[in-house]
């Protein structure tokens, strides 16, 4: 596999906590560029950024008090062309909770009057509120949530399917659901997708398995990513102190967390249960090197999920999914094929906090640093 290089992109953008970037799907090649603390400014691709719109702006909402909540995921429906839709995702306080929102867009501007707010998610604490959300090619929209946060998930929400925290969901955004709990009917923000993995599963009331449930075992997935040209769903979950890791996410599967952490132990689970191991883990000290399979990948303290890399730019980078580690700016890839890593390297040491990638219309990829530059992500000449 290629090394790799970063080359700085809308040098002028006065971007700051920077966390994302979506470009719109509408062709106008406008980016969406989101700060943690509430604004989303908009560049076209090709400036220098310097004179950018304003999408949003939810600084006085306050979402940013401690620094793993905040403004944390954008959206564009699939139909934006159309419905000029999009979704938020933003933490709020008193009480503390996880807000998915849906907004009117005309222009350059969302229109916060027409916010209705389709999912809220009772946090217990300030930590592990992952963030990212997508819509998939079935037209559902897919939400991570961590376990809620503190050391060790205390209430061991990773595992608890009646909760929502420590999950990846998939809803319906287009229509409505009606559900009954202890004899009370409640009209949902959203509705859930018939073919989602839990919905057969017997109502229990406030014990019963969440239907929104597509995947768990989460510790904070703060990353995920669709392969545009297999459509296999990539995330990155943020470990606690040993071991970060890449899953390859399967309806329904459960991905070990709080009993393991990566795939070695972390609490008692049940004898006999099945967790779906990483692709790839990575540990915080280099005494476990020894415990993983891909030693000369060398540790790192906060895995960022990122792509696979489909654009036409880098015939030699086709194929490898690309993610990096926060803390130390290490830059990975691997080739994955049938069922298995093929390939694996390390494409790039710098010393950036890198908290996410983005990608573009034509597949080009690009990392957003927290300080608030983006770089567009080249291979050199000759590879």
């Amino acid at each position: 596999m290629p090394p790799i290089e970063l080359h700085r992109v809308f040098p002028a953008l006065p971007l700051q906590v920077a966390d994302g970037m979506e470009e719109a799907p509408d062709g106008s090649t406008r980016f969406f560029c989101l700060e943690q603390t509430g604004r989303i400014l908009v560049v076209t691709n090709g400036t220098d950024g310097a004179h950018p719109a304003e999408f949003l702006n939810i600084t006085n909402r306050h979402p940013m008090t401690k620094v793993e909540d905040g403004l944390l995921g954008l959206a564009f429906h699939p139909r934006f062309k159309d419905n000029s839709l999009c979704y938020i995702y933003y933490t709020q306080e008193n009480p503390r909770r996880s807000v998915i929102s849906e907004l009117r867009v005309a222009g350059n501007r969302a229109d916060l009057s027409s916010e209705r707010i389709v999912l809220q998610v009772p946090q217990p604490f300030d930590d592990h509120k992952a963030g990212r959300m997508r819509f998939g090619t079935d037209g559902f929209l897919y939400i991570a949530l961590g376990d809620g946060g503190h050391g060790n998930d205390p209430f061991n929400n990773g595992q608890n399917t009646a909760t929502l925290l420590g999950k990846i969901l998939r809803i319906d955004v287009d229509h409505r659901a009606t559900v009954t709990n202890a004899g009370v009917r409640t009209t949902l923000g959203y509705a859930i997708p018939p073919d989602n993995p839990f919905v057969g599963e017997p109502d229990l009331y406030e014990n019963g398995v969440r239907k929104e449930i597509w995947a768990y075992g989460f510790r904070n997935p703060w990353r995920f990513n669709w392969d545009r040209e297999t459509g296999d769903l990539w995330a990155g979950d943020v470990g606690q102190d040993k071991w970060e890791e890449v899953d390859l996410i399967r309806e329904g599967g459960n991905y070990g967390w709080c009993v393991r952490e990566g795939a070695h132990h972390f609490k008692p689970g049940p004898e006999g249960a099945r967790y779906i191991d990483p692709v790839i883990e990575y540990p915080h000290d280099p005494k476990l090197l020894a415990q993983t399979r891909f030693p000369e990948m060398g540790i790192g303290m906060c895995v960022i999920g990122g792509y696979v890399y489909r654009g036409n730019k880098y015939p030699s980078l086709r194929g490898v999914y690309m993610y990096a580690d926060y803390v130390l700016g290490t830059f990975w890839g691997f080739r994955y094929r049938n069922g298995k890593v093929a390939e694996h390297a390390v494409l790039l040491h710098q010393p950036k906090n890198i908290t996410t990638f983005a990608e573009d219309h034509d597949g080009e990829l690009y990392a957003i640093a927290y300080t608030g530059e983006i770089y567009a992500i080249t291979v050199p000449a000759g590879h």
